[in-house]
C-alpha cells in the first residue's frame, strides 16, 4: 500500500491516533504523518503510506495555513483553552484594548520574525518535549526561532463583558505557532492570551478541500503526490535500468530533488543533480521500482 493520504484532522485525537488508526484500516504499519497537529486542533493532515513515507520531509517544510480564534482575558500555561489559567484580566484592563491596537500588533507580527514557541510544543530538549516538561511541573522557556508570516488577517472582533474574541486566517512558514501569536498579543495588549479554535487549512501544496476524515479518506499515488511537491521528469526504459541498480544517468535542467517517473506515469525514484568528473549527472536519491 503505496500513497499519500489527506486526512481532515477531527479534535481531541492525536496526529499519531490517526496513524494507528490509519494502520489498521489498511493492514500496513508503514504509516508516517507531515507534521504533527495538536489535539485541539483540526484540518489537513498529510498522510504517508508504503514508500510515499519516505518522501514526507518534502511536505513537513511547505507553506501552512490555519484559521484561528484568540482570546484575550486569560494567559494559559499552554496558551490554548485546555491548560491552567495563570492570569485573567480585569473588565477595566480589556475595556481599554482597541481594535485599533489588535489591528496593529497583529500587522506588525506579519513578516520574518523571531518567535519563541509554546512551552507545550513537540520541539525536544535533553530528549524531552516541551509538553512532556509542562506535565512534570518544569517552569522553563524554549528559545526563539525565525519564522516567516506571509500574511494574517483580521477577520472579526468581538466583544463580550470578560473577553474579546479575534478570529484570524494566517499564511505562515513551518515552524510557525500561531499558539504564539495570541500569547504574544495578550502580553503586549497586558491582559492575556490564548487559543481557542486552531483549523489547519494548507500544508503546501495540499488543501483543506481535498481532505477527508479517516475513515473515508482514499490514498493518492505517490506519483500523484511528490509530483505537486516536487519537479518531475519521466524516464525511458534504459534509464529505468539505470537507477534500479542505483547508478547514473545524464542530468537534466531540474535543480534540487526530481520525482522520477515511469512512462506510465508511476514513481520509480528521487533524483538530484551531481557533479561526476568533468560532468553533471542524475543520481537516484531513493529508488522505489514499485507504485
Amino acid at each position: 500500500m503505496d500513497g499519500f493520504l489527506l486526512v481532515d484532522k477531527a479534535g481531541g485525537m492525536t496526529s499519531h491516533d490517526v496513524v494507528r488508526k490509519i494502520r489498521r484500516r489498511f493492514g500496513t504499519k508503514k504509516v508516517g504523518h507531515a507534521g504533527t497537529l495538536d489535539p485541539m486542533a483540526t484540518g489537513v493532515l498529510v498522510l504517508g503510506m508504503g514508500n510515499a513515507t519516505r518522501l514526507l520531509k518534502y511536505v513537513v517544510d511547505g507553506t501552512k495555513g490555519y484559521d484561528a480564534t484568540i482570546s484575550l482575558g486569560k494567559a494559559t500555561i499552554t496558551d490554548d483553552f485546555e491548560g491552567e489559567i495563570l492570569t485573567i484580566a480585569t473588565r477595566s484592563a480589556l475595556n481599554e484594548v482597541s481594535d485599533a491596537e489588535i489591528y496593529d500588533l497583529l500587522e506588525k507580527m506579519v513578516g520574518t520574525i523571531s518567535q519563541r514557541p509554546s512551552s507545550v510544543s513537540a520541539i525536544k530538549i535533553g530528549g524531552k518535549t516541551g509538553h512532556e516538561r509542562v506535565r512534570a511541573g518544569e517552569d522553563f522557556e524554549l528559545p526563539s526561532r525565525t519564522v516567516t508570516i506571509s500574511s494574517l488577517e483580521v477577520r472579526s472582533i468581538n466583544r463580550t463583558e470578560f473577553a474579546i474574541t479575534i478570529e484570524i486566517s494566517v499564511v505562515c512558514s513551518a515552524g510557525t505557532y500561531i499558539r504564539a501569536i495570541a500569547r504574544d498579543l495578550g502580553n503586549q495588549l497586558g491582559v492575556g492570551g490564548h487559543l481557542t479554535v486552531l483549523r489547519r487549512t494548507l500544508v503546501s501544496p495540499f488543501e483543506l478541500s481535498e481532505c477527508e476524515p479517516w475513515e473515508a479518506a482514499e490514498p493518492i499515488t505517490t506519483a500523484a503526490g511528490i509530483s505537486r511537491i516536487l519537479p518531475s521528469r519521466t524516464l525511458d526504459p534504459a534509464e529505468l535500468v539505470e537507477i534500479s541498480f542505483g547508478r547514473t544517468i545524464d542530468a537534466n535542467q531540474l535543480q534540487g530533488a526530481v520525482a522520477a517517473l515511469t512512462s506510465s506515469g508511476a514513481f520509480a525514484a528521487l533524483l538530484e543533480n551531481r557533479e561526476s568528473g568533468d560532468k553533471t549527472v542524475a543520481a537516484p536519491t531513493l529508488v522505489s521500482m514499485k507504485e
